[in-house]
């Protein structure tokens, strides 16, 4: 314990020297946290005045705070004594180790970066990526948030965006509505036709151009199967498919055109 003490009497100067210099560097470490915070902050607030997607704002973001702060890590070790450069090589080579073991990670990152440069979607579109569909909340380094129909939040990795097709559904402003009706075989063909016209000429949003169609498409075991395709904007999609779902069934019924359930016909020999 004397010797301790006889040490620290001793070398008071170089222990407070240290002392600032540690007390420094924590405080270029929260600083330069607070001033990546605040740029990357500022930043977003630039980029939604001018329009910016906020899918590109929140990946841009979380770049530039990264950047900022592993700058200012450097400058707090630079303060400590510790070679930046030779940090600097240390750390660009255990990097390389880290990014042979982390290559999925690093997949994300460069999948993130391709997804900003081509922009296949944006923040707010209703997409089908990486076998999920949802609504498109924001694009980060890693992940890209989407929020589904029935409001659960899913995180999809980028890579696994990239690697499979991607479906936008809002990117273009009008969709075609696809129904399959089946009546039955006794059914008028002529009327059927009729009476679905009927119900597409009653729905006020359907478009007039492209006009619809309707037409026999198949016969199958049980059933003659109509195709219904009108067009409509694609913010009307659900709406007029529920819609016309529920109208054709009820024009149906009332004009004694059945829909047939699934049958089979089964004929019976008896031995001569």
């Amino acid at each position: 314990m004397d010797q301790v003490i006889t040490w620290i009497s001793e070398n008071q100067e170089l222990i407070l020297s240290y002392t600032v210099k540690f007390i420094v560097a924590i405080i270029i470490l929260i600083v330069g946290k607070m001033i990546a915070n605040s740029v990357a902050k500022m930043m977003g607030k630039g980029m939604e005045k001018r329009g910016t997607d906020k899918a590109v704002i929140s990946f841009l973001s979380a770049i530039v705070k990264s950047v900022i702060f592993i700058a200012a890590i450097l400058m707090a070790l630079s303060q400590v004594g510790v070679e930046t450069t030779s940090f600097i090589a240390i750390l660009g080579a255990a990097g390389l180790a880290i990014g042979l073991s982390l290559q999925g990670s690093l997949s994300n990152i460069a999948s993130g970066v391709l997804i900003i440069l081509f922009r296949p979607f944006h923040a707010g579109e209703y997409v089908d990526v990486g076998g999920v569909s949802g609504t498109v909340d924001e694009v980060n380094i890693f992940n890209t948030v989407l929020k589904t129909i029935d409001n659960k939040v899913v995180f999809v990795p980028n890579a696994q965006i990239t690697s499979q097709p991607i479906t936008n559904y809002s990117r273009e402003d009008t969709r075609r509505v696809d129904l399959l009706i089946g009546v039955s075989y006794d059914a008028d063909l002529h009327k059927t036709k009729e009476v679905l016209e009927s119900v597409l000429a009653a729905e006020s949003r359907l478009l007039k151009d492209p006009a619809w169609n309707i037409q026999v498409h198949a016969l199958n075991s049980s059933s003659v199967d109509f195709i219904v395709r009108p067009w409509v904007k694609s913010t009307d999609y659900w709406g007029v498919y529920w819609d016309l779902m529920r109208e054709i069934k009820i024009a149906l019924d009332k004009n004694g055109i059945g829909i047939p359930y699934p049958q089979m016909d089964v004929h019976l020999h008896k031995p001569e």
